[in-house]
């Protein structure tokens, strides 16, 4: 069995500035009018976060919300923080030009799946790559709000909307199988209505080193409503609501009736009946696992069209190299090597050319 015992690393959150005083959920409350639609899960997410930013003990000057466009993208307008409403899909690149230069501030991206998956899709998984010290909150509700009811990259297969009266022919996304994919350091899913759980993975999140990327079940009630009942019923979820714990062995249902273990053929993860003769097989998670392959695996279990045994949870979170402080050294050693540059030999050296006419 794989040793899960990890010792805690010291988080980049020391390099920001603390707050002066004790803060509160009002203290992140701005003056602007909140407005979504009523019922919108956004909401919820709203106030799970300005419930949990106290607990960074960070100044709220030196926290920054960007976003794309969409309906999550307001988000920054609600924050009291520092906050920009930027553009379709560019919301990680902003960000990341902002946590690279800027290391004493807290910078969270927040996007949907429409914004962050479809013209944003290479931004996005450029900065998982890279690993830049930004935390992503990606709204999933399979759906376009903002622009009211078309498919999005996450619809699921078949879906009939504006744009797709006879069905969706696009085999949708799975945002955590791609950022495991993209070789994100650390990948989670949450729901937007089960606060408790949404603001324990915020916190694991907040106390990673490098991106980390959480994707937020959120309910659009006009467009999409009931997209996620399966995973929010309290009776139906109990069956189709695989909670990952990291050291615990992977079991959900009544009673933890059902277990996930690995195929002795095939390899693949597949669900199970617990019985006494297959209890020692199933899996333990293990977040901090230096290969993917479980995790990714762990991320194809449910169905797409059901959502049934949709696994929740942090489902990675490992240690690697942070891009803001790779480049800082970089810069640090550049200058002690040549000073502060010498410009004009850059535009004189030989990469240089001249263009007779």
């Amino acid at each position: 069995m794989t040793d899960v015992t990890d010792a805690p690393t010291p988080s980049l959150l020391s390099l920001v500035p603390k707050a002066p005083a004790k803060q509160s959920m009002k203290d992140f409350k701005s003056d602007q009018e909140v407005r979504w639609c009523p019922g919108c899960g956004d909401y919820a997410v709203l106030a799970a976060v300005q419930g949990f930013m106290p607990e960074l003990g960070l100044a709220k000057e030196n926290i920054v919300f960007v976003s794309g466009i969409g309906c999550s993208s307001r988000f920054p307008y609600y924050m009291n923080t520092y906050g920009m409403h930027s553009i379709h899909g560019r919301a990680p690149a902003i960000a990341t030009g902002l946590a690279t230069s800027r290391r004493d501030l807290s910078v969270w991206v927040v996007t949907g799946d429409g914004d962050a998956l479809s013209i944003g899709g290479n931004h996005l998984i450029h900065a998982l790559r890279r690993n830049v010290n930004l935390k992503i909150l990606l709204f999933n509700n399979r759906i376009y709000g903002l622009t009211k009811g078309q498919y999005s990259p996450t619809s699921e297969l078949g879906k009939i909307t504006k744009s797709t009266p006879m069905g969706s022919l696009d085999a949708p996304f799975n945002p955590v199988s791609l950022a495991l994919g993209a070789e994100a350091s650390f990948v989670a899913r949450t729901v937007d209505s089960d606060r408790k759980h949404l603001t324990e993975v915020l916190r694991q999140a907040a106390d990673h080193q490098g991106t980390a990327l959480i994707e937020i079940y959120q309910n659009c009630n006009i467009f999409n409503d009931g997209a996620f009942e399966v995973l929010k019923d309290q009776e139906q979820a109990q069956e189709a609501v695989i909670r990952l714990e990291h050291g615990r062995p992977i079991r959900f249902g009544a009673d933890g009736h059902k277990g996930v273990v690995r195929d002795q053929a095939t390899g693949d993860l597949e669900v199970v009946a617990v019985t006494p003769e297959n209890e020692a097989r199933i899996l333990v998670h293990d977040a901090h696992a230096a290969s993917p392959t479980t995790a990714f695996a762990l991320s194809r279990l449910a169905d797409p069209d059901t959502l049934h045994q949709t696994p929740i949870g942090v489902f990675r979170d490992i240690d690697r190299p942070v891009y803001d402080t790779l480049m800082t050294d970089q810069l640090d050693t550049a200058v002690d090597q040549r000073g502060k540059g010498d410009l004009t030999t850059l535009l004189t050296g030989n990469d240089t050319w001249t263009v007779v006419g």
